[in-house]
């Protein structure tokens, strides 16, 4: 079984910068620069969320940004998927734990800078 140790290993091995949050068990922060937001890794055994936070929902009522979300998680998300936190617009996916290996924390890791990097301007624009 992996452990949180094997998470921050994966991440040292994934060589893009991260920083361990004090005062928070097994929460760690990736900046993949050029203004996008931060994305949250997780332990939370039995699972590993990682999370970014894209931004307040302006309007709940704004159907464009909502099926622009919808259409973003059919057309170009594998791995994770955009959904609201309450009035919060994330980028999230889960993973077990248990048969977590290095390949497939890169795969999430990596689409979620991909979409961040290819998306989220859009959706701050459709958002007001």
């Amino acid at each position: 079984m992996q452990t949180e140790q094997d998470v921050e290993a994966y991440l040292l091995r994934y060589k893009k910068p991260f920083t361990a949050l004090d005062g928070t068990p097994a929460t760690y922060w990736l900046n993949p620069g050029d203004g996008l937001p931060n994305v949250a890794v997780r332990v939370d055994t039995p699972i590993v969320l990682v999370r970014a936070e894209i931004g307040e929902l302006k309007n709940p009522n704004n159907v464009k940004i909502l099926t622009r979300l919808l259409q973003m998680n059919a057309q170009s998300l594998l791995h994770s998927a955009y959904g609201l936190e309450g009035q919060r617009i994330v980028l999230s996916a889960a993973l077990e734990l248990e048969n977590l290996d290095f390949n497939e924390l890169v795969a999430v890791l990596d689409e979620i800078e991909v979409a961040l990097s290819r998306e989220a301007r859009e959706l701050h624009t459709l958002n007001g």
